[in-house]
């Protein structure tokens, strides 16, 4: 199958080439490397300018189309007409070899399939489960893992998720697709991660980006995702490995990420559930709450007391203006 690459960047020259020599070395390589470049600088274009990519070009977006998913949008107008799957990455990854032979060879083993997501392996340690039934460890499909502290805290409060990891809590706050085990398998999901997704390109005649998550454009995959399980299918394959860096260049400050975690998180899940039950509202608002005094907690027993504090009140006042001024969901 054709498939294009989109890799959207922004002011992080340097991770977007160690990229670059990744997908160099697949034993699948894309159709063509799209580029869409958000930078306010011209690092990006001397670094591509200097290297050799096979089928890679470079377009350089203005000030109206800069932003995660208006960039995603643009790049959508250039595919080539050929391709029959587009790709995206975010730009501070690094690709095992065998990624878009995984990634890609999905689309035959599942006939229903619209998109599928890669996996990320230095999100967790996995091990074999050893089945037994230790409230420190989640067990998934004969693995587990350490469960996290704010999941245990989060078992005291009665709060954890009502649906198994890549789908989506009545009351939002899941597990992510980092609670999928490294098996090799491929499992079905409504949530797969924008930056290492792949979507059959007929599902854009239908679909867009939405342009609500600006600028970092935090849980837009979670809105795209969560829209498109509506019409067909999602997967992830674990047997599509990369690792994520989550380089800091390009990064919102702190505060404002904040306020992202809450209104955004709030927008995906009443695109989810537009009209929520009253228990389901109660438990989000308890659930971002006791989330939001753990961040106030690691003022004191991290040594990034700065930016826990800043995150913090980002989410009080996302938590507030919510009350005084929802967000406005499209369905």
């Amino acid at each position: 199958m054709n498939f294009s690459l989109i890799i959207c960047t922004y002011m992080r020259s340097e991770p977007l080439l160690k990229l670059l020599f990744s997908v160099k070395n697949q034993t699948l390589y894309p159709n063509e490397i799209l580029i869409i470049d958000g930078s306010v600088d011209d690092k990006t274009k001397q670094a591509l300018n200097t290297n050799t990519f096979k089928n890679l070009c470079h377009y350089k977006v203005e000030e109206k189309d800069r932003g995660l998913t208006k960039q995603r949008n643009f790049g959508i107008n250039l595919v080539d007409a050929t391709s029959e799957i587009i790709c995206f990455l975010d730009d501070d990854i690094i690709l095992k070899p065998n990624y878009f032979e995984n990634l890609i060879s999905t689309y035959s083993t599942k006939n229903d399939v619209l998109a599928v997501g890669g996996y990320i392996l230095n999100d967790n340690a996995w091990k074999l489960s050893d089945n037994q039934n230790n409230k420190n460890k989640f067990y998934f499909d004969g693995w587990m893992r350490n469960e996290p502290s704010r999941f245990k805290l989060r078992r005291k409060f009665g709060l954890l998720p009502d649906k198994i990891p890549g789908f989506f809590p009545t009351f939002a706050h899941g597990r992510s697709i980092g609670f999928l085990p490294p098996s090799g398998k491929i499992y079905q999901v409504e949530q797969i991660m924008g930056g290492v997704s792949s979507y059959k390109k007929e599902i854009f005649q239908q679909l867009n980006f939405s342009t609500y998550f600006e600028g970092y454009g935090l849980y837009e995959d979670a809105d795209f995702s969560l829209r498109l399980s509506k019409i067909g299918k999602l997967y992830v394959n674990t047997a599509a490995k990369l690792y994520h860096y989550h380089d800091d260049s390009g990064r919102p400050n702190k505060y404002k990420y904040g306020k992202m975690v809450v209104r955004n998180g709030w927008y995906v899940w009443r695109v989810k559930y537009p009209k929520p039950t009253m228990k389901a509202r109660i438990k989000w608002n308890a659930t971002s709450l006791l989330l939001t005094i753990i961040r106030f907690t690691n003022v004191v027993n991290t040594n990034k007391k700065k930016e826990a504090l800043t995150e913090s009140l980002g989410r009080v006042i996302g938590w507030w203006s919510i009350i005084f001024n929802k967000p406005k969901v499209k369905l």
